[in-house]
């Protein structure tokens, strides 16, 4: 894939993560153009790598799909390890804790975070690793739902993760829990029209997931407070009426996406 094209995809991937992060947090936190790009700039970076590391072709609209999911990803990964076991913040402004924690309760020793945070990234390239290697070792081609079982392992991950952090807090949700590996299966069957790459299609399931959740969660459940920030105070209030102005943006983003994927899907038919 040239090295131009995967820029771009990696930088309409970072620009969707950073809008709907801004629109959620930013009443709340402030809004500074150096939070707002700091996904944008990750996900620029990592979409190129990404496609050298992992050997991506383009020979269609439905290649640029497959590293935007696949980037986003690796983009989200890499900011909830940071937040989650690396960051050192105060969180008396969160009602759910960002940092690691048990019970609800931050664990306080940094090396104790750094250690667990150690064995999760083992987890998930332990996972990358197998995947590939289903890929490498196959000589015909994966029935589907071997292929949507397999591809909705991140989606399980997150859904564990997820309770761990907020059910302490909120309750445990059934229908919640089993809807990143629901939705995660789904866009596995999805990808699957434009790749037969196992790998690829493991990574968009998630990828693909969160962008629609947070999507979601962000535009059409406006009066329900985001959990981390439940029962907290609007700080900036002036900011619900600005930001605004950057959901044409976001809009356009998945037009994009969403054209790609159905010219792809009519390329390969």
């Amino acid at each position: 894939m040239p090295l131009g094209v995967a820029v771009i995809t990696g930088l309409l991937a970072g620009l969707h993560a950073s809008t709907w992060g801004m629109y959620k947090d930013a009443p709340h936190e402030g809004f500074t153009w150096r939070t707002y790009f700091r996904s944008t700039v990750v996900a620029t970076i990592l979409a190129p790598i990404l496609a050298r590391v992992f050997g991506m072709p383009f020979d269609g609209p439905g290649d640029l799909v497959v590293l935007f999911g696949a980037t986003y990803a690796f983009e989200r990964a890499t900011a909830e390890i940071y937040k989650t076991f690396i960051r050192v913040e105060d969180q008396s402004k969160y009602f759910i804790p960002m940092q690691l924690s048990v019970f609800g309760k931050p664990v306080e020793s940094y090396g104790m975070r750094l250690l667990v945070g150690a064995g999760y990234v083992a987890v998930l390239l332990a996972v990358i690793a197998v995947v590939s290697w289903i890929d490498e070792t196959r000589t015909t081609p994966m029935p589907l739902i071997p292929t949507l079982f397999i591809a909705s392992a991140f989606g399980w991950i997150s859904a564990f993760g997820g309770a761990w952090k907020d059910a302490p807090l909120e309750g445990f949700q059934t229908l919640k829990f089993f809807r990143s590996p629901a939705m995660a299966m789904g866009f596995a069957f999805l990808t699957t029209l434009l790749t037969d790459r196992l790998l690829f299609v493991t990574l968009c399931a998630i990828g693909y997931t969160i962008a629609t959740t947070e999507s979601y969660k962000t535009f059409f459940r406006l009066h329900v407070p985001r959990g981390k920030f439940q029962g907290k105070p609007v700080l900036y209030p002036e900011i619900l009426s600005w930001r605004q102005r950057f959901v044409p943006l976001y809009v356009s983003i998945w037009l994009v996406v969403v054209t790609a994927w159905v010219w792809g899907i009519i390329d390969r038919a």
